[in-house]
């Protein structure tokens, strides 16, 4: 492994979150940071703003000041930079995230009900590397990270069952295992839908479908609950739509992890549609991690 984080940074509240954030994260894991700035960030973003003074000048500052103000908090971190120009942020971010560990960006806030804006260059890198990706939220608008008070929070981590939960398992037993803190790992399903028409039916079918889904998900967590004895693990199968179980389960996380499937549709890669939910919607940062 490299051993390096990379953070993405345009000017906002948001991405100065993410860099304390991602600071933090680095601390944990024992990793350099590097902070990159793209040109076309400021010009072109949703919530872009005049810059007071000639661009190149204010991404240098924007680097070297971020630099600077995490030192003071992060005296022993391998701390560089790189300020890019000609190339769109999303390519010059996803080719960064091919020499890291960890991509971390920021997401800006609209409010409680609306969500938040997971922007344009996010949406792009996102399906464009194999490297985790871990958004954060300015949820005070001053910069600050958003995270339980005492730090004491859970990783939460949303599954699919029918999918290949291998990396997602490792990603999440090793945050968790890192902070020191239990790991919630939440499988959200739903009856068939001919179970609505049929009342007839045996009213323990669903409760012997749920015992099924609860001794998969046991088995698939076996192992690393093997390899990580000291991680308290909540395994959890719940009958409702699996974005809003992984939500509820995430208030005041530490860190949510949820899965995005390697694929090339004809018509451009994309996140499915709980990852999505849960990008827009949860207030704790969020990490997307890439399975097959």
């Amino acid at each position: 492994m490299s051993h390096l984080i990379t953070v993405g940074l345009d000017g906002s509240s948001a991405g100065s979150a993410a860099a304390d954030w991602a600071a933090n994260e680095a601390e944990l894991r024992g990793a350099a940071l590097e902070l990159v700035h793209a040109e076309d960030w400021a010009q072109y973003g949703p919530f872009a703003a005049p810059l007071p003074e000639p661009r190149p000048q204010w991404a240098e500052d924007l680097l070297a000041l971020t630099r600077d103000r995490l030192l003071r908090d992060h005296g022993t971190l391998d701390i560089s930079t790189r300020g890019t120009s000609g190339l769109t942020a999303s390519k010059v971010l996803a080719s960064s995230a091919a020499e890291a560990d960890l991509l971390v960006l920021g997401s800006r806030g609209l409010g409680a009900v609306a969500g938040f804006v997971v922007g344009s260059t996010a949406s792009a890198t996102i399906p464009e590397t194999e490297a985790p990706v871990v958004l954060v939220r300015s949820l005070d608008g001053q910069g600050q990270p958003p995270g339980p008070a005492d730090g004491a929070g859970p990783v939460v981590l949303g599954v699919d069952l029918r999918s290949n939960c291998d990396r997602l398992f490792a990603f999440a037993c090793e945050e968790a295992d890192r902070r020191a803190c239990p790991l919630v790992v939440v499988h959200g399903w739903s009856l068939p839908p001919v179970f609505s028409y049929a009342p007839h039916l045996d009213p323990g079918v669903a409760k012997e479908m749920a015992h099924g889904l609860e001794t998969t998900l046991r088995g698939l967590l076996r192992p690393w609950e093997e390899k990580y004895p000291g991680l308290a693990v909540d395994a959890r199968v719940v009958i409702g739509q699996p974005a809003i179980q992984i939500l509820d389960a995430a208030s005041g996380a530490a860190l949510v992890v949820v899965g995005r499937r390697v694929r090339r549709p004809a018509l451009g890669t994309r996140t499915g549609p709980i990852t999505h939910a849960v990008m827009h919607h949860a207030t704790s940062p969020v990490a997307i991690v890439a399975h097959d």
